[in-house]
Parts: structure tokens; C-alpha cells; sequence
């Protein structure tokens, strides 16, 4: 049974509330998605591509005093070693086996142990490490880092979902907070507030057919709405529910983009190769507001039943 404890009004009374498991095992599989996509996609990505380690490995504020004085390798002979080179890319394939097993261990979640189920836990902190490589590499721009709230949380909400016999309205409540602070991330980025990435305009011109300055005054109108998505869903449900919906469609298409910006039917392989999984990695983007819409519905249509009082 799926229980949510919730306090209907400030000084009154307590109460557990459930979803059917009908309910229940819906929005589960949502957030299971999320959390199993995330994964796999980082792990696609770590043994078949590359990851920003270097740029902690090869940063000689960091590294040079303890190269030199760990080791008798000179700083030059360090950062231009083909041995040490590979040891940086056997690290990161490896981190990809992992995110392979985390994956794994999403799926099949619910017959794992308590114990072997923190896995997930561990899979959110090495994606947590990993937004901070992308933010260091992104000249340390901390929209960098929580743009990746989505991806680095879902896990952590697989895990809450799966081993917490209540869940408190905060867990709902930070699901929220990482849809907000992802896209509003986004927002500063397609608003140009830090340089905009290239494949933001290359991906709109290619799929809307316009020109380099329609596709930036569309991306900054798309930046425009971010921010009312960030601050919207917190708002009452007449108005949140149309921000999570816009949150749907429009993490959706920020997702799919990353082939259809790019695909053309006769290297369709290479093209799937090569972004794919910046496809898949990117679900939690439309399936956590999914999920949250879904919440938040069943309980304005009052299909979240009364189980008990609270002590």
C-alpha cells in the first residue's frame, strides 16, 4: 500500500492518506523510468563517449601538488602520460558499468533488500559528482550544476518511493523544487544569461526551418517560460496544473530534440549512436512532472483516500 501523510490544515488533525494500487503503481513506474533512463543513458555515454574527468584530473590547481608529491612524475610528464591518459578513460568506462548496474537495480527494485536498494543512493552521488565536473568544466556556472536536478534526484525519489511506508508532502514538494530549478537552469541558458550553447540554436533552426535570429528570439521566449514554470507550480493547482503540463510537453521536447535537431534517414545508426542517449538520459525532464501532475490530481479529484489518524 502507497501512503501519503499529509496535515489538511495548520492546528487540526493529522491523516494518513493512500492511492489505490492502481494509482499507486502508475505513477511508481513513472518515476521508475526516469530513474532506470537516466542511468542508462549515463552509462551509454561513459562507454562509448567520454566524460569531463579530465577536468578535475588534468587541473593543475588540484592536481599538480599531489602529483608531485605522491609521485616522481613532474607536472608535464603527468598531464601528457598516454598511461595516465588511460587510466582516466578506464575510470570512466567503469563509472559506466556502474551507472549500468544502477540501472539494474532500478528495474528491479522492489525485490532487492533495503540494503542492496541503496545502490540508487550511490548512483544519485555519482551523478551528483558528475553535474560538478560539468559545472567546473562550465567555468564553475552553478545553473550548470542544478540544471542536472532532475537527473541527479530521480533515484533518490525511485528510493523513497520504494522503501518509505509514508510519504510526507515534502517528498512531493522537493520533486518540484528539482522541476523548478531544472528548468529554470534552462531558462538562463536560452536566455543567454550564461553564453548560450550552440546546439540550442543549431537544433531549433533545424527543426523549425528558420533562420539564426528567429531561433534566438524563440529560445529566449522558451527562456521566458522556464521561469514561469520554476515559479508557477508552486502556486495554487487552478494555475500549477498548466505549468506542470507546459513542464511535460516542454521537457519532452528539449529531450527528443537531441535526435530530431539532428537525424537524417541515411546515417540514421551514426546519429542514434551519437545522440541517443542524450535522449534517454533526459526522461526525468517530462516524466517527474508527470508523476507530480499525476499526484497532485488524484488528490484536487479527491481519490486519495483516508487510511487512519497519524499519531
Amino acid at each position: 500500500m502507497f501512503e501519503i501523510s499529509k496535515i489538511q490544515e495548520p492546528f487540526k488533525t493529522k491523516v494518513m492518506y493512500q492511492l489505490s494500487s492502481k494509482q499507486y503503481q502508475l505513477i511508481f513506474r513513472i518515476v521508475q523510468i526516469a530513474a532506470v533512463s537516466v542511468f542508462l543513458g549515463r552509462a551509454y555515454q561513459h562507454l562509448f563517449w567520454d566524460a569531463p574527468f579530465r577536468a578535475l584530473f588534468w587541473e593543475d590547481g588540484w592536481m599538480q601538488w599531489v602529483v608531485e608529491g605522491t609521485t616522481d612524475m613532474t607536472w608535464k610528464e603527468y598531464a601528457t602520460s598516454p598511461d595516465v591518459n588511460r587510466h582516466i578513460q578506464n575510470l570512466i568506462i567503469a563509472h559506466g558499468y556502474f551507472y549500468l548496474i544502477c540501472a539494474l537495480a532500478s528495474i528491479f527494485i522492489k525485490q532487492l533488500p533495503k540494503w542492496a536498494g541503496k545502490i540508487l543512493l550511490v548512483g544519485s552521488t555519482a551523478l551528483i559528482f558528475l553535474a560538478t565536473l560539468y559545472m567546473k568544466e562550465k567555468f564553475y556556472h552553478l545553473g550548470q550544476f542544478f540544471e542536472y536536478s532532475l537527473q541527479f534526484l530521480s533515484p533518490i525519489f525511485l528510493y523513497f518511493l520504494v522503501h518509505r511506508d509514508s510519504l510526507k508532502p515534502r517528498v512531493w514538494l522537493l520533486m518540484k523544487v528539482a522541476i523548478s530549478l531544472t528548468f529554470t537552469c534552462h531558462g538562463l541558458y536560452a536566455l543567454g544569461y550564461y553564453p548560450r550553447p550552440g546546439v540550442f540554436t543549431t537544433m531549433t533552426m533545424n527543426i523549425l526551418g528558420v533562420t539564426e535570429d528567429t531561433a534566438v528570439y524563440f529560445l529566449q521566449v522558451a527562456g521566458v517560460m522556464d521561469f514561469v514554470v520554476g515559479i508557477g507550480i508552486f502556486l495554487p493547482w487552478r494555475f500549477a496544473k498548466f505549468c506542470l503540463g507546459y513542464a511535460i510537453f516542454w521537457g519532452f521536447a528539449t529531450a527528443i530534440a537531441r535526435i530530431w535537431g539532428f537525424f537524417h534517414l541515411q546515417f540514421w545508426e551514426s546519429i542514434l549512436h551519437q545522440n541517443a542517449f542524450e535522449w534517454v538520459m533526459r526522461f526525468p525532464h517530462f516524466l517527474i512532472p508527470l508523476a507530480v501532475w499525476l499526484y497532485y490530481d488524484y488528490q484536487k479529484k479527491g481519490k486519495l483516500k483516508m487510511a487512519g489518524k497519524i499519531d
